[in-house]
């Protein structure tokens, strides 16, 4: 499956520039935040594939004006063509925002998800906002990544994650790919990224060892 992942800045080639080639062969758009909602319906409305996001830190007009004809997995696992795709948005608190989230909080909302996972067997596709804590974060608090997702990669190894909220601008800690020792490739989809699920890639865990793992957690 060639899924496009896009976040933090309206590409100006999908937008301002956008011919239908540009999205040639795609099958699945993902936003994981700080993205307009007319950018969303855009790419909704050109394509005929779905457009799954997660909101980000800059997203508060979500609240009032979602974007149409999108799909929001914030919180849920959704399943896409088999595709197992787990959502949690935001970033770490750093003012009362409603995206945003204290480390114990976002571990909560992690918890949360765990019958769901067990469920599913595990996640092909982790979305988030905000990166991992120790992989391609930084050290300011508003940029600064959650450890509960180094958990949770470790439990249930999914083969990517997406996140944004680090920009390409941040030349020093800007990476496009970033591997994880659980085995997740992880991706900063800053701006606009294609990349190709491959069958091959599909991790389907036991639930009795996944059920164990996240009781240790």
């Amino acid at each position: 499956m060639k899924i496009l992942a896009v976040a933090d800045e309206e590409s100006k080639a999908l937008w301002d520039y956008y011919t239908p080639d540009k999205l040639e062969g795609v099958e699945l758009i993902i936003s994981c935040g700080d993205l307009s909602a007319a950018y969303l319906e855009f790419l909704v409305t050109m394509t005929s594939c779905p457009v799954l996001y997660v909101p980000g830190n800059h997203d508060t007009a979500y609240e009032t004006h979602p974007p149409e004809g999108c799909e929001n997995i914030d919180g849920r696992i959704y399943i896409c063509s088999g595709l197992r795709i787990m959502g949690l948005g935001g970033s770490m608190k750093y003012n009362d925002g409603p995206y945003m989230y204290t480390e114990a909080q976002m571990r909560r909302r992690v918890k949360r998800l765990y019958p769901e996972i067990i469920k599913n067997r595990g996640v092909d596709i982790f979305v988030t906002h905000s990166p991992v804590r120790g992989f391609g974060d930084m050290d300011d608090l508003p940029h600064r990544g959650y450890d509960c997702f180094n958990t949770l990669l470790n439990i249930c190894h999914p083969s990517y994650m997406l996140h944004g909220h680090v920009h390409g601008s941040y030349m020093s800690r800007f990476r496009r790919e970033t591997p994880h020792p659980s085995g997740t490739v992880i991706i900063n989809a800053y701006d606009k990224y294609t990349f190709d699920f491959r069958e091959s890639d599909r991790n389907v865990l036991k639930r009795m060892l996944l059920f164990r793992s996240i009781l240790k957690a």
